[in-house]
């Protein structure tokens, strides 16, 4: 009995349906027992009962079609092993794994912590995730572990793993732990995991892909090639960089700006599933993250930027919330898109998700000091590069720092997806059922915390009111203060650059 007054909870939502079905039964009751009782009945009291009567039937059935399909999004959001909701586990369900399984695929592709954002974000709506990174050291020396245990550079593998674990904090605790003493000092976990894993497999690709099954992962991970490559930069003056570490010291004592990047092998190979994973993709997501050394490296394998354009996969890149010093200063919106068409041509980018928050200043302020500034959007020329623009608020704090906001991200990019499903008239397709509920339910939490974001903007700034200041400066002190050190700091580099000279 307490599983089946369950259903009559309020977040079940079945009792509005149920109590519109009795209005109905009683409409038409009533309508029936009109014709019955009455001997004789003008023509516009006989068309009263008849719309009585119709409209009570039309609420039984509308009530009865809702009450089914709310029962299919119980089912399926209950058979979801990520909601954290307690309240909405109904113990009588049954577990329905195939709707995940089947949920959309998407393909993201980069590094770093970009890469990490998007795929903590999406693994909340769907199993079918594959991450694919780059396997290079960006001519960083070798750890003592990597030459201990001569394996290839796997930091991204490894970050990509740690994200789309359904234990995030622990499985980062166990994969960057080293050994201190014995004989396996300075050797890290992740490296000799690996190594073990190759070793039994005799296939890097093939062991990186069990390890969706050994540390239940959502989704899966994909080195973009098998061999190591080298990332390299040539200037706009000539000069090149095969050392990602120098790449910003260079550029300042060159001033001149990054002219390509390319990769060494030039020809090297795609890994094993890279290309199926593309082409089979419902999405396609192009970055957060650095642009020259995590997203363009990865288009420059052999026939991965051709897979892409020839995909009919929903093609998107999110663009950066701020400029990387030495990388790309002073870059806007639209030069992050040209850079990426240069290298690899148009056709890998159909839609651009681009951040329209507002970042508390005090943080922007901390980047600007270190040379880092928001990125400009500029809209129209965006366009001329023929991407279609979505605005979202994609920007939050975390731990001190500016970071993309995970559920912005997946929201926005499932949003495409369901907005497909529902022009091909499969709004009672089960996939769509779930994403949709899902992101009604995003959408309220991403307003929430944009509500609370700015009533903690507000009391701070409520405490530090003064007599005599205008409501304007009361709302953009730390923005123009955060302007004027800008300047400052702008002006000091302007000075060493000369003096350089």
């Amino acid at each position: 009995m307490k599983g089946f007054f369950k259903w009559f909870k309020s977040n079940t939502k079945i009792k509005r349906w149920i109590l519109l079905i009795i209005i109905g039964v009683l409409l038409c009751c009533y309508g029936m027992a009109e014709v019955l009782t009455s001997k004789q009945m003008e023509f516009i009291n006989l068309a009263k009962i008849a719309a009585i009567f119709v409209v009570g039937f039309i609420c039984i059935v509308y009530s009865i079609i809702a009450i089914q399909k709310r029962t299919l999004e119980i089912l399926v959001e209950n058979s979801d092993k990520r909601v954290k909701d307690e309240t909405s586990n109904l113990k009588t369900l049954i577990f329905n794994k195939k709707v995940y399984n089947q949920g959309p695929k998407v393909v993201a592709i980069g590094g770093g912590a970009g890469l990490n954002s998007v795929l903590k974000g999406l693994k909340n709506y769907t199993d079918n995730i594959t991450a694919i990174v780059t396997v290079s050291d960006y001519g960083e020396p070798k750890t003592e572990s990597r030459k201990m245990l001569d394996v290839l550079p796997l930091d991204d593998v490894k970050e990509s793993i740690i994200a789309l674990s359904s234990d995030e904090e622990a499985m980062e605790n166990l994969m960057n732990f080293k050994f201190n003493s014995g004989r396996l000092s300075n050797l890290s976990f992740s490296d000799m995991y690996f190594l073990a894993m190759n070793t039994l497999y005799n296939d890097f690709t093939e062991s990186v892909k069990e390890s969706q099954n050994i540390f239940n992962m959502t989704g899966k991970v994909l080195p973009v090639t098998l061999e190591e490559i080298k990332i390299c930069a040539e200037l706009e003056d000539g000069t090149v960089i095969e050392s990602k570490d120098k790449i910003p010291e260079l550029i300042n004592d060159t001033t001149s700006k990054i002219s390509r990047i390319f990769i060494t092998p030039s020809n090297c190979k795609p890994a094993p599933g890279v290309i199926e994973a593309i082409m089979e993709a419902d999405a396609i997501v192009i970055g957060p993250g650095s642009l020259y050394t995590n997203v363009i490296p990865n288009l420059l394998v052999k026939g991965v930027a051709k897979a892409i354009k020839e995909s009919k996969a929903f093609k998107i890149y999110v663009s950066n919330l701020m400029t990387e010093p030495g990388q790309t200063d002073n870059y806007t919106l639209s030069e992050h898109i040209k850079a990426i068409n240069e290298h690899v041509g148009k056709g890998v980018i159909q839609y651009c998700i681009y951040d329209t928050g507002e970042i508390t200043p005090e943080y922007i302020r901390k980047y600007n000091m270190e040379g880092s500034e928001l990125v400009e959007q500029d809209v129209s020329k965006v366009k001329v590069e023929g991407v279609s623009l979505i605005q979202r608020n994609l920007s939050h704090i975390e731990n001190g720092k500016i970071r993309h906001n995970p559920d912005a991200i997946a929201a926005s990019i499932i949003q495409l997806i369901c907005d497909d499903l529902k022009f091909n008239n499969m709004e009672n397709n089960a996939q769509y059922m779930m994403l949709n509920k899902k992101l009604k339910s995003s959408k309220k939490s991403l307003k929430k915390q944009t509500k609370d974001n700015k009533k903690n903007v507000k009391n701070k700034k409520g405490k530090r009111t003064k007599m005599g200041k205008s409501k304007f400066f009361d709302k953009y002190s730390d923005r123009i203060q955060s302007i004027r050190e800008s300047e400052i700091k702008q002006e000091e580099r302007q000075k060493q650059m000369q003096k350089k000279k």
